[in-house]
């Protein structure tokens, strides 16, 4: 299959896109369904284009279509305008694609970055990678549909202009500007036409998204535990990283640490199965344990004892007892509660007798047999 796709692609549907594009568009389903990689990852990543992009795509859907069937007379169209033009025109829609995803993915690693010492390290020197992130998105955004470009050129405007941000404290000021260096440097310089559109197993393709995906998310994951706060009881905000800390050493979280460490011990003796087997029997499927809580017997209680105490709480809890009729419900739902606790006892040992009997026979059966 991917074979296949790698040599004779398969056509693409136009109805397909817009399904993907009105139910997954803001996170670049139907880019992905038609091999614009690039674009998926940046629609996931700014949520459709920050919204704009998304919605500005219900005209553009049919000729990403045909671009991707390669369409006989778009594909006429492309190569008269690659005779006409050498390198691909100015676009303002990507120009400013480029300034925006540059500028987010910028941002993103920058607030990443943890702004104390952790572990005794100081991690400040990862903002150095800000102008190669936020170059990075200026690339990616270049490098969509038929047109393509070197990293080289950009990555280098944005680490020439990142000098900026020690003269120039106002930070939207030297951010844009380093973005905007970068963009031009790219238009400019790298922007060419990509002539034979990139085609890779399905396999791979998904394995360079997560991969991205991994990295991206790493930078939010950063940013929340290093800057995000929770707001307690009381209004007071502690930060993200304090409260995992005490979390981890609450004694909440030391008893269930303890008792999951006892369970796979348990598993390690015994086995898995029989760990499913106690969980199945805790977590009272049949209704028996809460049944004895009800009527507030053991389970070594016998059935005489059952039915006994059954009768009893049944003529102490009857609602015709009940005169003020405000408490009428609930000595109701008292006296069900006490009706249907009696009923699953029961019924649970009348099974269990049929199934001992039965036991018992077939024993008889295999000695006489014997």
């Amino acid at each position: 299959m991917g074979v296949k796709e790698a040599s004779m692609p398969s056509k693409k549907s136009i109805l397909w896109a817009y399904v993907l594009w009105l139910f997954g568009g803001i996170f670049g389903l139907h880019h992905f369904y038609l091999r614009r990689d690039r674009h998926a990852f940046v629609w996931w990543t700014t949520l459709g284009g920050f919204g704009v992009g998304w919605l500005g795509e219900v005209l553009r859907i049919p000729r990403y279509v045909r671009d991707a069937n390669e369409d006989p007379k778009y594909m006429q169209d492309l190569i008269n305008r690659m005779k006409t033009n050498k390198k691909p025109p100015f676009s303002m829609n990507r120009f400013t694609g480029m300034l925006m995803v540059g500028y987010s993915w910028g941002q993103m690693m920058m607030l990443a970055v943890p702004p104390d010492e952790v572990w005794g390290i100081n991690f400040r020197y990862l903002n150095y990678l800000i102008p190669l992130v936020a170059a990075l998105g200026v690339w990616v955004v270049g490098n969509i549909g038929r047109e393509q470009g070197s990293l080289k050129w950009p990555l280098l405007a944005a680490y020439v202009t990142y000098p900026v941000r020690y003269y120039v404290y106002d930070e939207t000021v030297w951010f844009t500007l380093m973005v905007l260096a970068a963009a031009l440097v790219f238009d400019t310089f790298s922007k060419e036409w990509r002539r034979t559109p990139r085609r890779h197993h399905l396999a791979k393709r998904v394995a360079v998204l997560g991969l991205c995906a991994c990295l991206y998310l790493s930078l939010w994951c950063s940013y929340l535990y290093f800057h995000g706060t929770i707001t307690d009881s009381e209004g007071d905000e502690v930060p993200v990283y304090e409260a995992l800390h005490h979390f981890f050493t609450s004694p909440w979280w030391l008893d269930v640490k303890q008792c999951l460490y006892d369970t796979y011990q348990y598993a390690q003796h015994h086995g898995w199965y029989e760990v499913w087997k106690q969980i199945i029997e805790l977590s009272d499927p049949h209704g028996e344990q809460n049944a004895y809580k009800v009527l507030g017997l053991g389970p070594e209680a016998s059935q005489q004892e059952i039915t006994s105490t059954w009768r009893r709480l049944s003529r102490e809890n009857h609602p015709d007892k009940v005169k003020d009729l405000s408490q009428r419900r609930a000595a109701q739902e008292r006296f069900m509660e006490i009706q249907q606790a009696y009923e699953i006892l029961s019924n649970s040992k009348h099974r269990r007798n049929r199934r001992n009997k039965k036991d018992n026979t077939e024993r008889a059966d295999e000695k006489i047999e014997l």
